[in-house]
């Protein structure tokens, strides 16, 4: 074909339509690779107009064989690797040039669904895809039915490297946002990410100490970490337990509810409308046009001012504290801190809204940067091979979303959390920390978000298929997880404060120090 093969094309269609669904696509693979090379993945008929263009002008100037080589270069062959040599040194521990048949046909067997055959989670059907090309290879005579029988008896193994291997939910989303940031350019790009290995391999160390045996068997199966520094630059990423079991990252694809993580964005709104953390409410049974918000626990403790609200995560006074500055509000706050499309009804104010731990995470960093807001960033810079500078993040002045007040006075809301509340477990000794737990419903899903001056990380645990955990909370899993990486991710860095960062006065100690200061 010159690019485009029609009869291919009508086989598909007449194929998809008996089928009633698409089981068949026609498109070459110089089509494939005009797509890959410079246009989005969206199924248009204008996109397959100009992809079938592109096919013929890459037919016009280059052989089938610099084609191929273009196309099997970059293609994406499952576990985070890009390209034949990529995955030969990922899975064999070789270079492409030193593959044996088996593996050879293992390789070309992968792009009808890497995720799927990727040997790394499923060898024996990577090694069944690979039985079938040698079966086709076998029939157009291009190797002989002894080498077919040798390379049967001797299949494709996969080499255990130990290597970093959940690094590549971070590949995945750093090739996603280079693209979306270069557009359509051809040729091999450099890009300089702002992945800190060392925290890298703090983070992957602290989820995998965080998922043992024991609390799997409580239901928590899988977990997500990011970690942004104070500029916003991201750090870390731990998207699950296994790169290589499942490539769906947690951190950036999974949108859940957050519970009570989101309640510091109720706060910061009331903070904004004028309450501060010494406003006083009462913990007791709210009911709102039929809607009757409960606490975790059994019981209402009465008077309490917004500081102890906070440390106990009491959902009734949450709840009365949205009512009072207006759910309207509460929503444009978190919005304006970066978490997208919040909806203006009442359950916001216990976290009723569908977001990634990415959107929650970087939302946190206000809070952190007393007010100002960075943009969160994982691309640092993008080149050609000979140096052209195609695009390079600029440090920019951050807005500032949140009054300096404000700020304060959630960081000291946010420090009774970690001081005296349900992220205890999360305490960093004498460095300052704030930060936030979230369960919802049934202990589906647990979170804590927290931070110090110089970085800012949350964590999520839960399951895919939405499965109650037992009694996981915020405080416990995620918290010790968040501890165990913020530790590790600490070391060497100075002590920094917190501006607020002290403990509170509890509504219900204060008669007994009034009592202890008129006897002094």
């Amino acid at each position: 074909h010159n690019g485009v093969d029609l009869r291919g094309i009508l086989r598909a269609a007449v194929t998809n339509a008996k089928s009633g669904s698409v089981v068949q696509g026609g498109s070459t693979i110089t089509q494939q690779l005009a797509k890959n090379l410079f246009l989005s993945p969206a199924q248009t008929y204008d996109r397959k107009i100009r992809e079938a263009q592109l096919a013929l002008w890459l037919e016009g100037h280059y052989t089938k064989n610099q084609i191929l080589s273009f196309y099997i270069n970059r293609i994406y062959l499952g576990a985070g690797t890009y390209g034949v040599e990529s995955a030969a040194q990922t899975y064999f521990a070789k270079s492409a040039r030193d593959i044996t048949l088996a593996e050879a046909a293992m390789l070309a067997g992968l792009p009808k669904a890497p995720s799927t055959y990727a040997p790394t989670q499923n060898l024996k059907g990577a090694q069944r895809r690979a039985s079938e090309v040698l079966d086709n290879l076998l029939e157009t005579g291009a190797i002989t039915p002894f080498d077919a029988r040798a390379a049967r008896q001797n299949p494709a193994e996969v080499i255990n490297q130990n290597t970093d291997s959940d690094l590549g939910y971070f590949f995945d989303y750093a090739a996603a946002k280079a693209k979306a940031l270069t557009g359509a350019i051809a040729g091999d790009i450099v890009v300089t990410t702002t992945i800190d290995q060392k925290l890298q391999r703090d983070a992957e160390a602290a989820v995998a100490a965080g998922l043992t045996v024991e609390n799997r068997l409580k239901g928590a199966d899988q977990a997500a970490l990011i970690a942004y520094d104070a500029d916003g630059a991201l750090r870390a990423m731990v998207g699950g337990r296994s790169y290589k079991e499942s490539q769906f990252n947690r951190a950036v694809q999974a949108k859940r509810q957050p519970g009570s993580a989101f309640k510091p964005f109720v706060y910061a709104a009331a903070m904004e409308a004028g309450l501060t953390p010494q406003s006083r409410f009462i913990d007791q049974p709210v009911t709102y046009d039929g809607w009757s918000p409960t606490n975790y626990t059994d019981g209402y403790i009465g008077p309490v001012r917004l500081t102890e609200a906070m440390a106990k995560s009491i959902n009734t006074v949450a709840a009365q504290v949205s009512e009072q500055v207006g759910p309207s509000k509460v929503a444009a706050l978190a919005m304006r801190f970066g978490i997208p499309n919040v909806s203006s009804y009442r359950a916001i104010a216990l976290g009723a809204v569908d977001l990634t731990l990415e959107d929650l995470t970087g939302a946190y960093l206000p809070f952190a940067r007393s007010g100002l807001k960075p943009t969160p960033y994982a691309i640092a810079k993008i080149e050609t091979l000979d140096g052209a500078v195609i695009y390079e993040h600029r440090r920019e002045k951050p807005n500032r979303v949140m009054s300096k007040r404000s700020a304060k006075y959630m960081n000291h809301l946010l420090y009774q959390v970690m001081h005296s509340g349900t992220g205890r477990r999360a305490s960093l000794g004498r460095r300052n920390a704030a930060g936030k737990t979230g369960t919802t419903n049934d202990w589906r899903d647990a979170w804590f978000v927290g931070y110090t001056p110089q970085i800012t990380a949350g964590v999520w645990v839960g399951n895919d298929d939405y499965r109650p955990m037992e009694k996981v909370t915020g405080g416990t899993i995620p918290a010790e997880i968040w501890k165990r990486f913020m530790i590790s991710a600490h070391q060497g860095l100075r002590l920094a404060k917190i501006d607020g960062a002290y403990p509170a006065v509890s509504y219900a100690s204060e008669p007994t120090l009034l009592n202890f200061y008129t006897d002094v």
